[in-house]
């Protein structure tokens, strides 16, 4: 059995050894907080921090494509043969019905010359017939033959009559293939491409130039789904065509009934009035139309919006210290530079007017005058540059 004086030794030895620990504990704990800095208040000089603005935010739709004639008519061989010549080059400028070169037709006309000897053949087996059948009806009203007989002589007639009728319209469709097969303009344009030269074997059905209209053109393009229901046939809008230094006007045409397949978006084409034929079908066009805003929306500079995982925020100055708010944004404006915000922003905030790298939400800040305060500029809080916020 220990002894009691040995046992009360060891337990005062150990409230001892504990005692000095808690001691020196507190002791580091001191030496830390008094070697540990305040945080230095970042200072934003008035140009870069602003206040959200109310302002109109047009909406502008925009999409492009190359420019198409709509009236292109293509000339095709429509007999085969030798061409024998082409009075056009590329680039030539022709009217409607005008002559554009020929092909040798020798079969066509061989064959519209038996067609025509084949009228001339039943005309004269019809005259014939008309003829003997009159003879017939004068003997049969004197009784000299029978009934039979004249229905025999009348039908002949008709049989002739028949056969006239299809010789013509043999004719007729020979014809029809000569003035066909003559190479004429189907309509008033340019010569776009030539296929063929002279000397050259065609067939039926070849493709031997593009005749094309330039006095009208077209612009298709493809507009988001989203947007496609503030536009209408007929509204005007401008069109800047690759190399011209000031846009023209255009109008919308018609819009497709259905979104392009694997898309969300709709085909919608501009008619552009080209008289002058200042511009060329393949030329790139872009379109535009800009639609009034009616009401003034909360809008802050585009650089003041950063973005981290999918969602959109911006730096706030509030009560002293930095805030990062999320906000949702709506219209864009390019143009001025300015982006709308639609939830998640008071109307007197103070946003930080750019990006900074390396701020920390929480961190003292504070808007003063230029060249004045005494805390660390906020350009050297973000290593001097604008940048992308974490």
């Amino acid at each position: 059995m220990r002894k009691p004086w040995l046992v009360g030794g060891s337990v005062a030895i150990i409230v001892a050894l504990v005692a000095v620990g808690v001691v020196q504990s507190r002791a580091k704990s001191a030496d830390g907080n008094k070697d540990k800095k305040p945080d230095v208040t970042l200072e934003f000089t008035p140009g870069e921090v602003v206040k959200p603005l109310l302002a109109a935010m047009p909406e502008r739709i925009e999409f492009s494509g190359p420019l198409m004639a709509p009236r292109t008519a293509v000339v095709r061989a429509k007999a085969a043969g030798t061409l024998l010549t082409l009075s056009v080059a590329e680039g030539s400028r022709v009217k409607a019905g005008q002559s554009l070169g020929t092909i040798d037709l020798s079969d066509l006309q061989s064959r519209n010359a038996e067609r025509a000897a084949g009228v001339d053949s039943a005309r004269a087996r019809m005259a014939e017939a008309e003829r003997i059948h009159k003879s017939n009806e004068d003997l049969a009203n004197q009784k000299f033959i029978s009934a039979n007989a004249l229905e025999s002589s009348r039908a002949s007639l008709e049989a002739a009559r028949a056969q006239l009728k299809s010789a013509q319209a043999q004719l007729a469709t020979s014809a029809l293939g000569i003035r066909e097969a003559a190479l004429v303009a189907p309509i008033s344009g340019v010569i776009g491409r030539r296929n063929v030269v002279p000397g050259e074997k065609v067939s039926a059905e070849q493709e031997l130039m593009t005749v094309v209209d330039l006095k009208e053109l077209e612009l298709g393009g493809v507009v988001g789904t989203h947007q496609v229901s503030m536009l209408r046939p007929g509204q005007k809008l401008a069109v800047r065509v690759e190399g011209a230094t000031e846009p023209v006007e255009g109008r919308i045409d018609r819009i497709a009934p259905m979104a392009e397949a694997g898309t969300r978006g709709i085909r919608v084409v501009v008619l552009l009035p080209n008289a002058d034929e200042r511009f060329r079908a393949g030329q790139y066009a872009s379109a535009l139309v800009s639609l009034d805003d009616p009401a003034p929306r909360l809008t802050v500079p585009v650089t003041s919006v950063g973005q981290s995982s999918g969602q959109d925020f911006v730096w706030t100055v509030e009560n002293g210290a930095l805030v990062r708010r999320l906000v949702i944004t709506g219209r864009r404006d390019a143009s001025n530079g300015r982006v709308e915000v639609t939830k998640g922003l008071a109307a007197d905030a103070q946003v930080l007017a750019a990006r900074f790298d390396t701020l920390k939400e929480g961190a003292p800040a504070k808007v003063v005058a230029k060249g004045a305060g005494s805390g660390m500029p906020a350009a050297s809080a973000s290593s001097a540059a604008p940048g992308k916020a974490s």
